[in-house]
């Protein structure tokens, strides 16, 4: 069988996970495999934080590391980390380098009391923060949006009367996609940025409450889904229940349209839509665009496959699997360089040779960056006997670097900023290729107010 190693993919910087137990169980355990189920957000780097919220104040337990989540903890770390209540994180390096001074959560104790912090996104503005600390002379060495974050929390703290209006105040100065969830010594507080852009959504067990990246990911744990928690929207939880703050909401919204196309899991609802259905329409729209004689219709594992599955149906051409992908070739792909991305194994496909050989074959991935990867599962089909190969993209072309904690990277090294669908279709060896049109976003997720800022360079923010 043919290979080819898949490396050149869109990445989503975290996933944050948060559970506070009023019962007084130990929540580590929850978080653990809350993390487990957020994995595909981040592999770099993982981490815990938990405290008890009837013990001393300060007294957090910490254990972070680089890798997996399973290579990070061992069971001994999460029978340690005891606590009712705590906060855990899943690292992909967009903002601060691949280093363990980045993994999170950020804890720290202040004279006031203690906090861990967990961040996913990206504070636009966090030099323009930290140079105001500087001037407060309360500036701190720090390697990350996320640090700048946390002291000015402790710093806005020092002169509140509670940490939620800590919090809040820290907000209002800040520019950028982002949610983040706060450890204090005796309340656990989620807050999502005003436009929406990250996701977070409020869970309910019987021992106690989570916030999570993911519907998933509650559900992962045991635990139903609640709701979404609303751009802008501050929510603190404690003994008293859940109290919910709602000063930055606003009325302009702009949810990560990628979370739709590629990042969130496929069993995943987001802000009211459905992340398998909006994949999976996404393929009816590219066959009702862009309809082409074939015998059969393919995606590339595990990206383009829901999207494989609406083209096919629409299309009335059969879905065939026709790659084999290794699952336990390594996490080598969160390598953040580009050198290191080149000679990096993120994924290892083989084909099917008896399913392509002779055969003209719709291909559907959810995007094209670079084009390298592309243009090598082409060769392979070719190399396995396929006679033509007919590219699908799930998405537009990208044009426009993200801003929010994506790693879309700078247009130069976008393959669709220089180069027109036909120089492309060229470069990537394809019969034809096609891609989504924004206009199409509405028949993935209806009147969603979406961000598509890597697509059209109208950033919310």
């Amino acid at each position: 069988m043919s290979r080819v190693y898949v490396s050149d993919k869109i990445h989503e910087e975290c996933g944050v996970f948060g559970v506070y137990a009023p019962s007084g169980e130990n929540v580590a355990p929850d978080i653990y495999n809350g993390l487990i189920a957020l994995q595909h957000r981040g592999q770099e780097a993982a981490g815990i934080s938990v405290s008890r919220t009837d013990g001393p104040r300060g007294n957090i337990l910490t254990k972070k590391g680089m890798g997996l989540v399973s290579e990070v903890f061992e069971t001994g770390d999460i029978e340690r980390l005891t606590g009712n209540i705590g906060v855990g994180h899943v690292r992909y390096s967009t903002t601060g380098g691949s280093v363990p001074e980045n993994a999170q959560p950020i804890a720290m104790n202040y004279i006031k009391g203690s906090l861990a912090l967990v961040h996913n996104g990206n504070i636009m503005n966090a030099e323009e923060i930290k140079e105001g600390q500087l001037y407060r002379g309360q500036a701190h060495y720090t390697t990350s949006d996320t640090e700048v974050l946390a002291y000015e929390i402790i710093s806005e703290r020092l002169q509140s009367d509670n940490i939620e209006d800590a919090v809040l105040r820290a907000a209002r100065k800040l520019k950028g996609g982002y949610v983040c969830i706060i450890m204090s010594p005796r309340k656990l507080i989620g807050i999502r940025d005003p436009q929406g852009i990250k996701p977070l959504v409020l869970g309910k067990k019987e021992n106690g409450f989570i916030l999570a990246s993911e519907s998933a990911a509650v559900e992962a744990v045991g635990g139903r889904v609640v709701r979404d928690i609303e751009p802008g929207e501050l929510i603190v939880i404690s003994c008293d229940g859940i109290k919910s703050i709602r000063d930055l909401c606003g009325k302009k919204h702009a949810h990560c349209v990628f979370e739709y196309i590629y990042f969130a899991r496929s069993d995943s609802v987001m802000d009211g839509a459905g992340i398998y259905e909006a994949r999976f329409n996404a393929g009816q729209a590219l066959a009702r665009k862009a309809s082409v004689e074939a015998d059969l219709v393919t995606g590339v594992p595990d990206s383009g496959l829901i999207a494989a599955e609406g083209y096919a149906v629409q299309a009335g051409i059969p879905f065939t699997l026709a790659f084999h992908k290794n699952s336990y070739i390594g996490r080598s792909f969160i390598k953040p360089t580009e050198s290191e991305r080149k000679n990096a194994v993120h994924m290892k496909l083989s084909v099917i040779k008896g399913t392509v050989m002779g055969k003209r074959i719709i291909l559907i991935d959810d995007s094209i960056v670079r084009g390298t990867t592309m243009r090598g599962i082409i060769n392979m089909l070719r190399e396995a006997g396929a006679l033509q190969v007919h590219v699908r993209i799930s998405s537009p072309p990208f044009l426009y670097p993200c801003y929010y904690g994506t790693d879309v990277p700078s247009s130069h090294q976008l393959i669709a900023s220089g180069h027109s669908a036909d120089e492309i279709c060229e470069r990537i060896g394809a019969d034809s290729l096609a891609y989504l049109n924004v206009r199409d976003f509405k028949s993935m997720v209806g009147e969603l107010p979406l961000c598509k800022a890597c697509f059209d360079g109208k950033y919310p923010v």
